[in-house]
């Protein structure tokens, strides 16, 4: 048996759970976890594949984590959990969350389902919400901006992956209330971020040497990049959000293109950027004139920056790359799990990115 998986080399660490555990973002929890020096994973969940050991769904974990895959059920998974995971799909998460929370459980939710404070809004763009007062509650999980908040809190609703590329590019500059008129964001994704599933529109046939824009203007992630970017300016914000679909497994690319009152100078942006992000280990501030590929963060938890002010037309474009399996989903959960556990944000999460 795995040292993670409950030898007496794992006794003593936090007990973790991962809900969700065959889907793309489970499994890059567990590859993340049994690196992980401070927690033994105890429980891992799947409906499709119960009664199956995770290595045999996904044989890259032999030897790493051999666990029995159990129906999700609160009632068996609570009593030999600290810390649970929930990766599972919007508008199903919430029950199991609430049971979870409810037997004293610290509970981190890769689903939309607790990220939008206003359960109103989570009507217009989802459906009535089952617990709308642990809605409130919870606290958007972008360690950058809410990490005092994170650290106290019993149930953190970790963010989109589009959301946490546009948002991290444009917080520094919404902070100190240089943006005018409507932000433009123009958002590539890789393939897995629409999770495993059987799409026809997913199939390789369907992706391969084809690229295209979806969900035009009404994407659902767009409530969510104005909910916080909204919070940061301390006044209304709404966006024009266009993601694509780009034949890549993962990565996520995000162009913005923003208005600004007046230019302080590329030096000055710089500066402004380094400041704003200055405590934050995983935000990488390219030199001037350099720009971020997703090949250049692809496996890490980093989020890299680069951009340009265009003088002829008076638009800053801010370009931002993450990879969408980490830093959009996982890696910034396992983040979040080092915030509220009270440990280095980076532990479990120092490897650099994969190249080529």
């Amino acid at each position: 048996m795995s040292a993670h998986t409950g030898s007496a080399k794992g006794r003593g660490r936090v007990r973790v759970a991962v809900l969700g555990a065959t889907g793309y973002a489970g499994v890059e929890l567990i590859r993340i976890l049994v690196q992980h020096p401070r927690i033994r994973l105890t429980a891992v969940t799947s409906q499709q594949f119960a009664g199956k050991q995770v290595s045999e769904v996904y044989p890259s974990l032999v030897g790493k984590c051999d666990l029995v895959l159990e129906e999700m059920q609160a009632g068996t998974i609570a009593p030999k959990t600290d810390l649970a995971f929930a990766a599972l799909p919007h508008e199903t998460s919430m029950d199991v969350v609430s049971d979870l929370v409810e037997r004293g459980k610290r509970v981190i939710d890769l689903s939309a389902d607790f990220r939008l404070h206003d359960p109103e809004v989570y009507l217009r763009w989802y459906s009535a919400h089952k617990a709308p007062d642990l809605l409130r509650e919870a606290v958007y999980g972008l360690t950058e901006l809410h990490s005092k908040a994170i650290a106290k809190a019993r149930l953190v609703a970790n963010p989109g992956c589009y959301p946490t590329g546009a948002v991290l590019g444009l917080a520094p500059l919404f902070a100190e209330k240089m943006v005018q008129g409507t932000v433009l964001i123009d958002a590539k994704s890789g393939v897995t971020g629409a999770g495993r599933t059987s799409a026809v529109e997913l199939s390789f046939s369907e992706v391969n040497e084809n690229f295209k824009a979806y969900n035009v203007g009404v994407h659902r992630h767009t409530p969510e990049i104005e909910q916080e970017l909204s919070l940061i300016a301390k006044r209304s914000v709404f966006v024009l959000f266009t993601p694509h679909l780009v034949p890549m497994s993962r990565g996520i690319l995000s162009t913005m293109y923003v208005g600004l009152k007046k230019s302080p100078g590329v030096p000055k942006l710089t500066e402004l950027y380094r400041n704003f992000y200055r405590s934050d280990p995983f935000i990488r501030i390219l030199p001037e004139g350099s720009f971020p590929q997703t090949k250049e963060v692809r496996g890490s938890n980093d989020c890299a920056i680069g951009f340009r002010y265009d003088s002829r037309v008076g638009w800053l474009v801010v370009i931002t790359a993450i990879d969408n399996l980490v830093k959009g989903a996982a890696g910034q959960a396992v983040q979040n799990m080092n915030l509220m556990c009270g440990w280095p944000e980076v532990e479990g999460l120092r490897g650099s990115a994969v190249v080529p």
